[in-house]
């Protein structure tokens, strides 16, 4: 997808496949892994995907080498970026939990311990936003993955605009009522950003983005 900017945004298979081999993945897999990649990137350019797609995959990764030295686990909060919106249907509940599930399989091809399929697991399914992160690691995925609630304005309209384009079928009175109720949740929280790093890069721009975009829901 095209960023504000008007560049276009590209996800790195080099970068995909040295994760791996940081991960411990054999070199026999890479062909395996390369393969994955290509269905990877697919599925984040299908058309449906106003925003949760390659663009939103590349900000996610670009937070993340900001916040690196933060994460316990950092390969692993890497790969959790890469998967937690593998799967994304519009009308579908499960859209984690099958993300989730992609990204165990392919570890398990590439022979990653167990106790690393285990975590990178949970922090997918961290961004169900259902439940407050807890370890340092979900933390900063969560945060990464709010991080456009914090974005400049510009892109924080943009981002407004490709939400409501994937629910074009749903009626305006219908989007406005559903999109306030999300909205105002997040506002309601004491703090929208659980680390102190993103806290401080993004709270303060992202209560203002907030307020206006409520304001203009009316």
């Amino acid at each position: 997808g095209k960023t504000v900017a008007g560049k276009r945004m590209s996800l790195s298979a080099r970068r995909w496949l040295e994760l791996w081999q940081r991960l411990g993945a054999p070199r026999s897999a890479d062909g395996t892994l390369a393969d994955e990649f290509v269905a990877l990137k697919k599925c984040y350019d299908e058309k449906h995907r106003h925003y949760h797609g390659t663009q939103h995959i590349g900000e996610c990764l670009a937070h993340f080498d900001s916040a690196r030295t933060l994460c316990e686990h950092a390969d692993e909060v890497e790969l959790a970026l890469w998967f937690h919106d593998a799967i994304y249907e519009l009308r579908a509940k499960d859209n984690e939990a099958q993300s989730a599930a992609w990204a165990e399989r392919v570890m398990r091809v590439a022979g990653i311990s167990g106790a690393v399929k285990q975590r990178v697991h949970a922090l997918i399914m961290k961004t169900c936003h259902d439940a407050l992160p807890v370890t340092q690691d979900e933390q900063v995925l969560v945060d990464i993955d709010l991080a456009i609630l914090g974005a400049v304005p510009l892109r924080f309209d943009e981002y407004e605009t490709q939400v409501r384009a994937e629910y074009a079928w749903v009626p305006e009175f219908m989007f406005k009522r559903t999109r306030r109720k999300i909205l105002t949740a997040f506002q309601e929280r004491p703090a929208l950003y659980a680390t102190a790093f993103f806290h401080k890069k993004l709270e303060a721009q992202a209560r203002v983005n907030l307020a206006r975009s409520l304001a203009e829901l009316g």
